[in-house]
């Protein structure tokens, strides 16, 4: 059975603030859409879904840290890894205090995948990064360049392991069809910097 599937077979699911699994009445919200290079972030809403065990399925809000909080199970780190993963860590756990457990974890809000605008456009800020995304593609959503933004030299700023990485990126190039593949896909955290 799918996660969505079970999602709507438990239309009873419990809402639960930041955290920690706590009844609400609310219904619970339809799974969200999942790029297929998603892992768990920061303030991201799960869906905790056990079958027959509903006093301990609830959604759960991605702590800053990293983790949320079960009953029963208790705390576990989420962010970093995918759904499916989180998942067997969930089901391994359960395993102690119940059963033959049945669980899908289900991503109700994904709100871990940004990336930022910044400088010379018409509208800087923090942009939801929901499906790809390139660079020009995110200067279109940040209003465009402003008339005096130097579109020669925008940069991309990128963190991997630990370190900065610098992308250049000539728009005046990429408008006119040439050096397309400075048009990189966009990865959630990155800023883009228009000069």
């Amino acid at each position: 059975m799918t996660n969505t599937a079970l999602s709507l077979l438990f239309a009873c699911v419990l809402a639960v603030p930041a955290g920690a699994a706590q009844p609400s009445p609310q219904p619970a919200p339809a799974a969200a859409d999942v790029p297929a290079d998603y892992v768990i972030g920061p303030e991201d809403v799960l869906g905790i879904v056990f079958w027959r065990e509903a006093e301990l399925s609830g959604d759960v809000t991605v702590r800053p840290d990293g983790r949320i909080t079960l009953p029963v199970i208790g705390e576990l780190v989420a962010a970093g890894v995918r759904p499916e993963e989180l998942q067997k860590q969930i089901l391994e756990l359960a395993g102690k205090y119940i059963n033959d457990p049945n669980v899908a974890v289900v991503v109700r809000t994904i709100n871990s995948r940004k990336f930022f605008v910044t400088g010379r456009v018409a509208d800087p800020g923090t942009f939801d990064l929901r499906s790809t995304m390139t660079v020009m593609q995110a200067i279109a959503m940040a209003g465009g360049l402003t008339e005096y933004a130097n579109g020669k030299n925008i940069t991309i700023l990128r963190k991997v392991n630990g370190r900065t990485e610098v992308l250049k990126f000539n728009y005046r190039d990429v408008a006119r069809g040439r050096n397309l593949e400075q048009d990189v896909v966009l990865r959630p955290g990155d800023t883009v910097v228009v000069p």
